[in-house]
This record gives C-alpha cells, structure tokens and sequence, in this order.
C-alpha cells in the first residue's frame, strides 16, 4: 500500500472528484457489461477501470466493479443514480454508486495489544488510508495517551463480564452515527448478535492464525503444539459464528521448529498488521463484494 503525503493526498482527491465506483451483483446473462457501458456512455463518462467475475456464466452470479469520471459529479449524483434503476431493475441487479472522492468514516476496537492500531493510525495519518478515523474505543485505557496524540477521540469503556450487555450498549452509543465500517484491531471481545445487527459486513476483525486453522482463542499456542511450519492471519467480515465470517484478505509467515510460542506472535505480529490494513484498504476503496461466504476482492 503506497503512503500518500499530504500533497498527494490533495492531488488525489482534486483528480478525483468527478470520479465514481459502480458496484454490481446480478444473476448472469447476456447484455449485462453492454447495457452499463451504453449507460455511461450516453451520461457522458469515461470508465477508466472494470473488473468484472462470474461464478457460472450459464447459471452464475454476475459482479462488476467499474470506475468511471463524469464531468459535475457532485451535482449530477443523484440524477444519475435514478436514471440508472431501470437498467438495474431490467437485470435483477444488486448496485451501489459511490463517489470516490467521499471519505467513508471508520471507528476502531482495540483491547491491549497496539501493533495493528498503530498501523492504521500511520496509515490514516499518510493519507493511504481514504477515511475519517472517527473514534477508538477500548475495553482498556492503554491506549489513550497514543490515540489522542493523533487528534483522534479515544473512549475507555470497560467490559465486565456481568455487565456485557451495558458494556456493548454504551459502545453503541460512541460509534457516531455517520460511520461506514468497524475495525477490531486486536479487540479481545465477542459481540454479540444484537452488535452485529447493527453493522452487518461493516465490521472487518483480524484473526491471528490462517483459518481456517486454529479457531478462537491463543492459536499461536495450538499452531506451536501442531508444529505448523506456517503461521499466518486473517481479515474477514465478522458474523454470529465465530471466525467464521467471509474472509477478505490472508497472510503467512514461513517457521521452523526452533520457534516458540513467544517468537511465533512476534512474527505474527507483522502478518497481522499487514493483512488488516489491506482489507481495511480494499473495503474502503470499494472493491470487496460478499457472495454467500465468500467474497469477491477486485484488484
């Protein structure tokens, strides 16, 4: 992932304000790419990028991710969301359009362990990662001191086991209401269904093995008792059944024998870094689609 400086940054959103992402899911048939091309064409745009996959081209679920420039964007958003219905209508089409230019806001669930928070704050503070850092919230008041030397709100809400449910309900209330994802950077807590249901695949959880390997709790102690000769983790969309939500993004780590558990998360640790802000990246620049549980990641 490329670091942007403040400048790049600057020339990035101005070259990219008459830039929009099409995203779409449709039973596949004939006349799909031909009717969204004709579409753009007729509205004026130029597509600069598209990437498109089929399951089954004869039974199949069709996805598209097109990346066009329209000339006034901002002020023809909308016109041109209603214009495009009946093309979707006509196929059955699951779409979205969003304007690249638009930063996507992100709130962030950390317990202890700083590694994978760090990494998104360098991130978010180069410019690479196109969003809003609107506030972190942790189970633990360790972090506070870093976060807020970001500029970035840090609440310390503690979860006790009795009381998890008030614990969840005031987390709730701290996640503004504008936000589009939720990260759990290393955060050491389930949620629960009601959690869930209020963010379904809007929050990205980084899991520190390579499911799906060694589910749930200490893997780098069930991977070193298996001798793995790799270790690695996972970004994936979070669901009700544990580890177990659409993967977006894996890494691995080659080891030997001669690693213990200690030095396995010390390797680990980079993976996980690493792999999380990929995915965090992707979703925000709109290029991930869930099919069932799986998911569609367009490079």
């Amino acid at each position: 992932m490329h670091l942007l400086s403040e400048r790049e940054w600057l020339a990035y959103r101005q070259k990219n304000k008459d830039r929009a992402r099409m995203l779409i899911s449709c039973p596949d048939r004939a006349g799909i790419v031909a009717a969204v091309s004709h579409f753009l064409f007729e509205q004026g745009a130029n597509i600069v990028q598209s990437d498109q996959y089929t399951t089954d081209p004869e039974t199949g679920r069709f996805f598209m991710r097109i990346e066009f420039d329209v000339v006034n964007l901002a002020e023809r958003y909308e016109a041109i969301k209603e214009s495009f219905r009946p093309v979707a209508e006509s196929f059955s089409m699951e779409w979205s359009l969003v304007e690249a230019n638009r930063r996507k806001k992100m709130a962030i669930f950390v317990s202890k362990e700083d590694h994978c928070l760090l990494e998104l704050l360098w991130l978010w503070k180069s410019g690479a990662l196109h969003a809003d850092i609107e506030v972190v919230i942790s189970n633990h008041p360790d972090m506070k001191e870093t976060v807020e030397s970001f500029g970035i709100p840090y609440r310390h809400i503690p979860v006790l086991k009795d009381r998890k449910a008030e614990a969840e309900e005031a987390q709730l209330a701290a996640v503004p209401d504008n936000v589009d994802l939720l990260v759990l950077a290393r955060y050491m807590q389930i949620l629960s269904p009601r959690f869930l249901q209020e963010y379904p695949m809007q929050i990205i959880n980084i899991h520190h093995s390579f499911l799906p390997a060694f589910v749930g709790a200490k893997p780098y102690e069930q991977a070193y008792r298996r001798g793995v000769k790799l270790i690695g983790a996972t970004a994936h969309y979070v669901t009700e059944e544990l580890d177990a939500g659409p993967i977006i993004e894996q890494d691995v780590q080659r080891v030997t024998h001669q690693e213990d558990v200690e030095t396995l998360k010390q390797l680990g640790r980079q993976v996980e870094r690493t792999v999380l802000a990929r995915a965090v990246g992707w979703h925000l620049e709109d290029r991930v689609l869930v099919y069932g549980n799986k998911t569609i990641v367009f490079p």
